[in-house]
C-alpha cells in the first residue's frame, strides 16, 4: 500500500469519527440514562395533570429535566406563573457556564452556528463532548449536532412513553420515579471521575460545592445556592488547574 493511500485511509478514518453519524453513535449510551429519567418525568407531568400536547411542549421548548421535575412540581402546589418562571431561569442558569466552557472549541464558527450549538445542549451532551475533547483536543461541529439532535429526540420520545405509562401510575413516588434524575447525576458523576488522575482536586472543589451549597442555604434560595456552589467551586477547580 502507497504512502497516499495509508493518509487517504486515515483522512477517511478522521472525517468518520467527526462526522454527525458518529455523534449519534457517541450519544446512544447516554439515551440509556435519559430513557429511564425521561419515563419518568412523562410519568410525573402525567400524574400532575398534563396533557399529551403540553408534555410534549415541555420537552420540546424547555427541554431540561430538572427544571421539568421542578416546574411540574410547583404547578402541583399552586405556585404562581412568574416563580415558576423565575425558579426555571435560574436552575437553568447552569447552561451558561456550560456554553462558556465549550465555547473555545467553536469560536471559528459565526454566531448563528454557535447558536445552534448551544440550544440543544444538555449536561449530558456536554458531558460526552468534554470528554471528546480531553482525548481529541477538538470537537467538530457536525459531530455535535449528531449527539445533541439524538439526545433532544430521545429525551422527547421517553417523554411521550412515560406519558403513556402514567396513565396508570398514580403514585410515581411509590417507584422512586422522583429520585431517577438525582440517580442519573450520581451516575454520570461517578463516570466522569472514573479514570482521572485528579483526585485531590476533584475532592477538594467537591467539598468546596458542598461546604458553600449548605451554607448559602442559610441566605438564599435552595436553587440560588446550587448557582452560587457551582460557580465558586468551578472557580477554585481552575484556579488550581492553572497553578498546578
Amino acid at each position: 500500500m502507497s504512502t497516499k493511500q495509508i493518509h487517504a485511509q486515515t483522512v477517511s478514518s478522521h472525517e468518520d469519527e467527526e462526522s454527525f453519524l458518529q455523534g449519534v453513535k457517541d450519544c446512544l449510551p447516554t439515551l440509556l440514562g435519559y430513557v429511564s429519567i425521561g419515563i419518568a418525568a412523562g410519568v410525573v407531568m402525567t400524574t400532575a395533570g398534563l396533557s399529551i400536547s403540553e408534555i410534549t411542549l415541555f420537552c420540546l421548548l424547555l427541554y431540561a429535566g430538572s427544571a421539568q421535575f421542578i416546574a411540574v412540581g410547583m404547578m402541583t402546589s399552586s405556585s404562581s406563573i412568574t416563580a415558576i418562571a423565575i425558579t426555571t431561569f435560574f436552575v437553568n442558569a447552569r447552561y451558561i457556564l456550560l456554553s462558556a466552557a465549550i465555547s473555545p472549541y467553536f469560536k471559528h464558527l459565526s454566531s448563528y452556528k454557535n447558536m445552534l450549538v448551544g440550544t440543544l445542549l444538555s449536561d449530558e451532551t456536554f458531558g460526552v463532548a468534554m470528554n471528546k475533547a480531553v482525548k481529541t483536543k477538538e470537537i467538530n461541529e457536525k459531530w455535535m449536532h449528531g449527539l445533541n439532535i439524538t439526545a433532544y429526540l430521545g429525551w422527547w420520545g421517553a417523554n411521550l412513553v412515560g406519558a403513556f405509562l402514567g396513565q396508570w401510575i398514580s403514585n410515581p413516588e411509590q417507584w422512586g420515579l422522583d429520585f431517577a434524575l438525582v440517580g442519573m447525576f450520581i451516575g454520570l458523576l461517578v463516570l466522569s471521575l472514573v479514570g482521572r488522575k485528579n483526585v485531590r482536586r476533584d475532592l477538594i472543589v467537591g467539598i468546596v460545592a458542598i461546604v458553600v451549597g449548605v451554607a448559602s442555604t442559610f441566605v438564599l434560595s435552595g436553587s440560588l445556592g446550587i448557582i452560587v456552589a457551582t460557580v465558586v467551586a468551578a472557580t477554585v477547580g481552575m484556579v488550581m488547574e492553572k497553578w498546578k
